[in-house]
């Protein structure tokens, strides 16, 4: 018999009206901050930034490809990594299949990695993507936007990361970190050197615009799986990184 606390159809309709009242209300201030975000100020992108595409060398511009607007996942995928992050690998699963919806309304989206094209394209085929994908390899757009840190940032322990700066070094060797990094075929230093985010751009009359970064929980919102798991009957019930690649669960 469950431990959980039991009740007649009518105490938990009860309840589910007030939590209903919670919800429209969560909901009326997500659309709150939606408006806030639009309404940031956008930074005009003075820098040359230069990719490489399926379609050959790109600027930023291109790679809106006749849009107004561009959302760039900052995909974790080093140089000297085997594999992608397998953390955005679950979120990527997630916006995959909504691509062609975007780019429907207005909004290109790509992914942007600092491995070279041809690993991640060969990863892209693994995982049974078709969301366009970027190599920033030799481009400052990664250092840029605080989702790549060098070596001399780590050791001082001023990493600029999520609108602060933070000491990355970790005390002590954390087996989830170490699981991670093992998981993209790299150690813990080199694997914690990137990481995750969104930006969004705006084009107009030939200007690129920067209108939006968000990392670390910031993105949260777009794991898609966390939104189904918020509504389990146990929620995320999370013992640590229990997430895997999709074709590493067993029998997947």
């Amino acid at each position: 018999m469950t431990d959980h606390r039991t009740g007649t159809r009518e105490q938990w309709l009860e309840a589910r009206l007030e939590l209903l009242d919670a919800e429209k209300e969560l909901t009326r201030r997500g659309d709150e901050l939606a408006r806030k975000r639009q309404d940031l100020p956008w930074v005009a992108i003075e820098k040359e930034y230069s990719f490489e595409t399926d379609e050959g060398t790109a600027s930023l511009a291109d790679l809106f490809k006749g849009r107004s607007q561009l959302i760039v996942y900052h995909f974790m995928f080093g140089p000297d990594f085997t594999a992608g992050c397998p953390s955005c690998s679950a979120i990527a699963d997630g916006f995959s299949g909504s691509v062609v919806h975007l780019v429907n309304h207005d909004v290109a989206f790509t992914a942007v990695s600092r491995a070279p094209l041809a690993a991640l394209q060969d990863y892209k085929r693994r995982m049974g993507w078709s969301f366009p994908w970027a190599s920033s390899f030799e481009s400052d757009f990664n250092h840029d936007f605080h989702v790549t840190h060098t070596e001399r940032e780590w050791q001082s322990g001023t990493v600029e990361y999520n609108f602060r700066t933070d000491d990355f070094r970790p005390s002590e060797e954390s087996p989830g970190l170490i699981e991670m990094a093992s998981g993209a075929g790299t150690d813990p230093v080199t694997f914690r050197k990137e990481g995750p985010g969104m930006s969004a751009f705006a084009l107009e009359d030939g200007v690129v615009f920067h209108t939006y970064s968000a990392y670390g929980r910031g993105v949260d919102a777009l794991w898609g799986m966390y939104a189904w798991l918020d509504r389990a009957p146990l929620g995320r019930n999370e013992p640590g990184a229990w997430w895997r690649r999709h074709d590493e669960y067993d029998g997947g």
